[in-house]
Order: C-alpha cells, then structure tokens, then sequence
C-alpha cells in the first residue's frame, strides 16, 4: 500500500470520528436552545469533514498510484515471463538441432561388400550415391518396405 493511500485513510478516519464529540455538543446545545454553541459545534463540524473530504482525495491519489505502479509491475512481469520463453523455445530448436546432428547414421560398405557388388552388377559409385539419399521409410533400391 503507497502511503499516501494509509495517511489519507487514517486522516480520514480521525477526523470522522473527531466529528461526533461536536455533533454531540450541538445536540446538548439544541436541547437548551443556545444559538451561539449550535453555530460554534456546527463550524467545527464543518472544519473535521472538510478535512476528511482532503484526506478522502489524497487517499484517492494513493490508490490511483497503487494501481499504475502494479501496472508498471506486471508489464515487467509480463516482458520477463516472455523473454524467458524465447530463450527455452530457442534452446529447444538448439537441443533438437543436435540431436538430429547426434543422431545421424552412417553406413560404411566393407571390402568384401563392395567385392560382392561388383560381382551382382552393381557399381559401388551407384550403391554409395542411392544410400546418401533421405530415407522416406517407403522405398529402398526400388523395393518398396512397409
């Protein structure tokens, strides 16, 4: 709480509560019919809530302030929350980047491999260029997998 909302309510509570012993004079001064201590209870009257009525608006200002200051807070908040989130969305296209780097099989063709197919027909050149191709999972050599 900003404090000139706690002095403005405090100010204005005080001087509420200073109004009822006036009042109370005024009362006593009616019953007795003395004009002079009516108009002099009712002037102090006027005095304590005028003086609540200024509290009451300082109060006003503090809550005014209370509230942009949250404003301010949870724009900050906010901003912070969402660079937070770049930066784990940008370490996971980071972390995936890797894996698909880490993750990357090689096929090496041995002697006897190549010896083979160069006894099928096949030139090694051929095979090594069809297995370099991305894998689509549907069709190796021309022989289609499941």
């Amino acid at each position: 709480m900003h404090t000139k909302t706690m002095e403005g309510l405090i100010g204005a509570k005080t001087n509420i509560n200073h109004v009822n012993t006036p009042l109370r004079v005024y009362k006593e001064a009616e019953r007795r019919g003395d004009i002079g201590t009516m108009e002099r209870a009712m002037g102090y009257v006027g005095d304590f809530s005028k003086k609540a009525g200024q509290y009451q608006e300082e109060t006003d200002d503090g809550l005014k302030e209370d509230a942009k200051e949250a404003k301010e807070k949870e724009k900050l908040e906010r901003e912070k929350a969402i660079a937070k989130r770049r930066n784990e969305r940008q370490e996971a296209e980071e972390r995936m980047e890797e894996d698909k780097v880490a993750n990357t099989d090689t096929v090496e063709i041995s002697d006897e491999g190549k010896r083979l197919l160069r006894e099928v027909g096949i030139p090694v050149e051929t095979m090594c260029a069809e297995m370099e191709k991305p894998d689509t999972g549907k069709e190796i050599f021309g022989v289609e997998t499941l």
